[in-house]
């Protein structure tokens, strides 16, 4: 089990456990329940790469402890 920080730049900061070989779309739905925004509203970004969600975690190299850009479309 890994614990990711989701960052949205705008004051809220969430920190989410899940599993390497979660989906992207199963992250999201995590981040959302911690939030109270809907999961297809959630970008999850680093750098400039934007995050599809069909990829694991663990395809992405996302580890323990690892932030991640929030932005809502």
């Amino acid at each position: 089990m890994i614990e990711v920080l989701c960052n949205d730049r705008l004051g809220k900061k969430v920190r989410v456990k899940c599993m390497p070989d979660d989906t992207i779309g199963d992250f999201k739905k995590l981040v959302a329940a911690q939030t109270g925004t809907d999961p297809r509203r959630i970008v999850l970004r680093k750098w400039h790469s934007t995050y599809k969600d069909n990829i694991t975690l663990a395809d992405y190299e996302i580890h323990d402890g690892m932030s991640l850009e929030l932005y809502y479309s």
